[in-house]
């Protein structure tokens, strides 16, 4: 069966072609195109002709389309001076899912660790809840360890994430998250908890 195309395939493709070909005019021109994806696409053939200024990635961040908002969050990541902070609080959940994500990558302040932990907690939606959780145990910073103990108690596929979580913390309420994670309906779950008991020398038969 023959691939669909719609109006944007066209502009996509070229947008994507201008990332390689190195043709920074064209790519500029297409951050404007009226489709979300082509202007994605442009915006990362800037970013790999290195022609992607802080002003444009910012705009990029506030496009009105999650799409773009996405993949602008993926290209400010290794910029920490670009707030993608702000995004946390973004309406799409597959942005602050990505916002959360990028935020786990960077050194991180009490107000980042503390809107983490917020999403950890009280998030409707469980990816939000995974990546917030992910983030705070790569921060490692000790004020978002309440969270990531309640993330413990949450569905499966966030427990399996908070457990890995716990990896940067010591103490008692630590190890007995991860006794208890040892014992968990979910294999994952157990899985992840026995291997860091054991890396961290906890004995999880007691």
């Amino acid at each position: 069966m023959p691939e669909e195309h719609d109006a944007s395939t066209a502009p996509h493709r070229a947008a994507v072609l201008a990332g390689y070909r190195g043709d920074i005019a064209s790519a500029r021109a297409l951050t404007l195109d009226p489709a979300p994806r082509v202007r994605a696409a442009a915006y990362g053939a800037l970013a790999r002709c290195d022609a992607l200024d802080d002003a444009t990635l910012r705009n990029a961040l506030a496009d009105d389309d999650p799409v773009v908002r996405r993949r602008a969050i993926s290209l400010a990541v290794a910029r920490p001076h670009i707030d993608v902070a702000g995004l946390l609080r973004d309406r799409d959940d597959t942005v602050v899912e990505h916002a959360s994500w990028a935020c786990g990558e960077r050194a991180a302040d009490a107000a980042i660790v503390a809107a983490l932990s917020a999403l950890a907690v009280e998030h409707d939606e469980p990816l939000v809840r995974e990546a917030a959780v992910a983030a705070l145990g790569a921060i490692g910073e000790p004020a978002g360890l309440a969270a990531i103990l309640h993330a413990c108690t949450d569905r499966a596929t966030v427990r399996r994430r908070a457990v890995l979580a716990l990896a940067p913390f010591d103490g008692p309420d630590v190890e007995q998250a991860i006794r208890t994670a040892c014992t968990d309906r979910d294999w994952q779950v157990r899985q992840g908890a026995e291997d860091l008991a054991s890396i961290l020398g906890i004995d999880h038969d007691s």
